[in-house]
């Protein structure tokens, strides 16, 4: 359900390293993001460890929206969810690409 904007297809390519190494953010499953967004609810604390509790959160929201959609991969969503989440996420970062 990726459609054909490029910025999703970009966004569904970055890699992100969990399970051992590098994967595509679009192969993220279900399993995935509930391990990403326990690992970084964890990591979680005061200080400079506190910003971190957006991104846990926002974890923890794709699980939300990828149970709702029935989607078992992120590749799955609507690109409007995609383009949403993975700013939040820090697939890409807030604002825009690195590059731009």
């Amino acid at each position: 359900m990726t459609g054909e904007d490029p910025r999703v297809e970009e966004m569904l390519r970055q890699t992100v390293y969990i399970r051992g190494a590098n994967r595509p953010f679009g192969e993220f499953t279900l399993d995935d993001a509930r391990a990403r967004a326990d690992e970084l609810r964890t990591a979680t604390g005061w200080g400079p460890t506190a910003r971190v509790a957006p991104v846990a959160m926002a974890w923890r929201e794709l699980t939300m929206v990828m149970e709702r959609a029935g989607a078992t991969t992120v590749a799955e969503l609507a690109p409007e969810a995609v383009l949403e989440l993975a700013p939040k996420l820090w697939i890409v970062p807030p604002g825009g690409s690195l590059l731009s």
